[in-house]
């Protein structure tokens, strides 16, 4: 068994020794056993494999030198006695790159022959070159970095679109051969095949990368930048002022820690380009005492709103969530309905939202919570454009167009920093209740700038000020700002556009909203009740159906 990593690896040639050959690109639940040979702060797809190949280490791999972390990869591996071999791969496209590819090929060949003990077979080399799939019609392009291959299939599955694998290896594509050519001849040939392809960021020259977003079909882009590795980032920020299609970017790490984060910013990305989606295929008839519901299940409180058919809100509910998410969005539900005499019977379509969306099993379709935010936000006020919600566990900048349709969105990454559940450590750091800090704020007299970006250095930091005898209405005042710079940073101030709404239970810490209006240099609309926004969305979702 024969593994590369790079789509400049020769794998035909790696084909030719009648192997098994598998591009390598698994996913785990943490890369901690590879700290014990390499820097955190090496690129995370060289930790990944460590990695992995730590648990398993069948088959042999092969890596191209294409930067200097898979060069140090090489030598880690190496070390640890490995079954690895490494190709130098060239940064131009010139003549003397080609021959010196070829050279490299060569050698490949030598060294696969004496581990393999079988001899290079031309026909199966030539025999091995596929045809690529093209995708008809409109598609998502994922772009950027290598994606592992547990995110890369639930994209591919959650996507009511056809999407396109534009990522490094899944550009890879080199025409059949033709056979009136010697082996010399045909090497030569090979080796300028590889390097011509559609270039990775690594490389020299990647004025060709155009044709990755100038395709017309292309109508949405998932762009992929990866942990420690500058090079697509670069990239991002340029295809970002170029095109006009939409464009998630995610940061990846190869763990699936975050799962649920990821799924919800990629379900919200593809329900603002199929805006379809949003609807169920069932339609409904609205009768007379018709109700619909919107659940909200957050990672602190599940929240459900009850409309009439005439959109009337009769009904709200909020309730703790617990270990079992199903039971509280019943027992939020079942409050609501009690609280105004209705039988569940009376509910004619259920949709949920929030992390706990998938869990409820009661219910009729499940849709994003940006998207429905979104949705109650608009229908509370139809002038706002930007949303900042701030929930128990995230912060989301959500920008909507003049229909109340989802433009773009984006959302804090794996930490509790600028969230309630921050605002909670703050708070109980200082022995405080989140309602004596919400209003502490107003009598500060100092500014105080708590400069920590992580969580829990931000709580070691106000334990200092604390120690140092600073006053805890400064503390708190620069608690808020702390909290305002982290969301308003999200975003960028020139992209929150007015009218502003905040929504999310942080929404009722008026020393935060505060804070974000001083940064804004404008007034934040915060509707009467702002945790139930989402639930409100939801249940205008079911009753559209």
């Amino acid at each position: 068994m024969i593994l590369y990593v790079c789509k400049y690896t020769p794998v035909e040639i790696l084909k030719a020794f009648d192997e098994e050959v598998f591009l390598y690109n698994p996913m785990f639940e943490n890369l901690d056993s590879a700290d014990e040979l390499v820097h955190r702060n090496v690129c995370s797809l060289s930790r990944g494999i460590i990695t992995g190949r730590l648990s398993d280490s069948k088959g042999t791999l092969v890596l191209t030198a294409c930067c200097d972390s898979i060069r140090r990869l090489y030598d880690i591996l190496k070390k640890i006695g490995q079954d690895v071999i490494i190709i130098d791969l060239p940064r131009k496209k010139a003549a003397c790159s080609h021959l010196l590819y070829k050279k490299e090929l060569l050698a490949l060949i030598e060294e696969l022959e004496g581990r393999t003990r079988k001899k290079f077979n031309i026909k199966k080399f030539l025999n091995s070159f596929e045809e690529a799939e093209p995708i008809e019609g409109p598609y998502v392009a994922l772009m950027g970095g290598r994606l592992g291959d547990d995110l890369m299939g639930e994209i591919f599955k959650v996507s009511p679109l056809p999407v396109k694998n534009k990522t490094c290896t899944g550009l890879r594509y080199i025409e059949r051969p033709s056979l009136d050519m010697d082996f010399e001849e045909l090497m030569g040939w090979y080796a300028r095949k590889l390097l011509k392809q559609i270039p990775c960021m690594r490389m020299d020259d990647i004025s060709s990368r155009r044709y990755l977003f100038e395709d017309p079909n292309l109508i949405g882009i998932i762009y992929n930048t990866v942990n420690f590795c500058d090079y697509y980032s670069f990239e991002y920020a340029k295809i970002r002022e170029r095109v006009k299609v939409p464009i998630l970017k995610i940061e990846t790490d190869y763990t699936i820690q975050g799962d649920g984060q990821m799924a919800t910013r990629l379900q919200a990305f593809f329900e603002s380009l199929n805006k379809d989606e949003a609807k169920s295929k069932r339609p409904i008839h609205i009768k007379e005492k018709a109700y619909f519901a919107g659940i909200d299940s957050g990672s602190t409180s599940t929240n459900v709103v009850i409309l009439d058919k005439d959109k009337n809100i009769i009904s709200t509910f909020s309730e703790a969530t617990g270990a079992y998410v199903n039971d509280s969005a019943n027992k939020a539900l079942d409050g609501a309905l009690k609280k105004v005499g209705l039988s569940k019977d009376k509910i004619k379509r259920i949709v949920t939202t929030g992390y706990g969306r998938n869990a409820i099993k009661f219910k009729e379709r499940d849709i994003t919570e940006i998207t429905c935010h979104a949705k109650g936000a608009f229908f509370i006020n139809p002038n706002v454009r930007t949303i900042i919600d701030i929930g128990g566990q995230d912060s989301k900048i959500i920008r909507l167009n003049e229909k109340g349709e989802v433009r773009d969105f984006v959302m804090n990454d794996k930490c509790a920093a600028g969230t309630g559940k921050f605002l909670e450590m703050m708070a109980s750091s200082l022995g405080l209740t989140l309602e004596e800090m919400s209003k502490l704020g107003f009598k500060s007299r100092e500014k105080i700038i708590i400069s920590s970006m992580c969580s829990v250095f931000a709580q070691s930091e106000v334990v200092s000020l604390v120690a140092r005898g600073r006053r805890l209405e400064d503390i708190v005042a620069g608690i808020n700002g702390s909290v305002a710079a982290k969301v308003t940073a999200l975003a960028g101030l020139r992209k929150m556009e007015k009218e502003w709404m905040m929504t999310g239970g942080v929404a009722k810490n008026t020393g935060v909203v505060a804070a974000l209006e001083e940064r804004l240099k404008g007034k934040i609309i915060v509707p009467e009740e702002p945790e139930i926004c989402g639930a409100l969305g939801a249940a205008l979702f079911a009753m559209e159906g």
